[in-house]
């Protein structure tokens, strides 16, 4: 899925715009629209992820009841959100997911981009039960609470962009009994790259 907004920084620089404007934000994505649940950056994004299901569902060559949603860092938080909003994937595979556990994360690494919402309480004094409150409609972690399908996760414990113990909260959050964590205890961001890869692939014939 090219999300919203966030082209020509990687990949093919991207084509979808984010037209949706808001509030005063720090230079990023995490704070825009914070203001109001309704108005939040991340709202726009989920439910993107959602259509991307039903357009790829819709093709006529897709098996629908083979759906499985995949993705890292950001992607992995957005496949965390889909699979608690899509009621009946086959499958879901985060990697290393950004998007969980925001009070622990904002307060525990001082990397971006959970780093702007600090930047941005920096400014805005006496707002942070505010922005917290619209972070929590968001956090993958009550996402995870809503989900009905098989999961592997992944994590680094050497992760200072997405901390571990904000990955296991939405791991350990995750509703479906059927759930397994492959864990990198010496890499960063990164994770088990491509050899997450072949694991993945490997855990996935058992679904689709």
């Amino acid at each position: 899925m090219d999300t919203r907004g966030q082209g020509s920084a990687w990949g093919a620089g991207g084509g979808t715009a984010d037209p949706v404007g808001g509030a005063p934000a720090f230079p990023g994505f995490m704070t825009r629209g914070i203001d109001a649940p309704e108005n939040y950056y991340y709202r726009r994004v989920f439910t993107d992820a959602v259509r991307a299901v039903e357009a790829a569902r819709s093709h006529p060559l897709t098996d629908a009841t083979r759906t499985v949603a995949i993705g890292a860092s950001q992607g992995g938080g957005i496949t965390i959100a889909v699979g608690g909003l899509v009621p009946d994937l086959a499958a879901i595979a985060p990697d290393v997911p950004f998007l969980c556990d925001y009070p622990r994360a904002a307060t525990l690494t001082d990397r971006h981009p959970y780093r702007e919402i600090g930047l941005y309480l920096k400014t805005h004094r006496g707002r942070a039960a505010d922005a917290l409150r619209t972070l929590s409609y968001f956090d993958a972690v009550h996402f995870a609470s809503r989900g009905r399908a098989p999961a592997l996760f992944s994590a680094a414990l050497e992760d200072q962009t997405c901390p571990p113990s904000t990955v296991f909260a939405a791991f350990n959050a995750w509703s479906h009994e059927d759930k397994e964590i492959e864990v990198y205890d010496f890499n960063d961001h990164e994770g088990g790259g491509p050899f997450q890869e072949a694991a993945k692939l490997r855990w996935m014939r058992s679904y689709i």
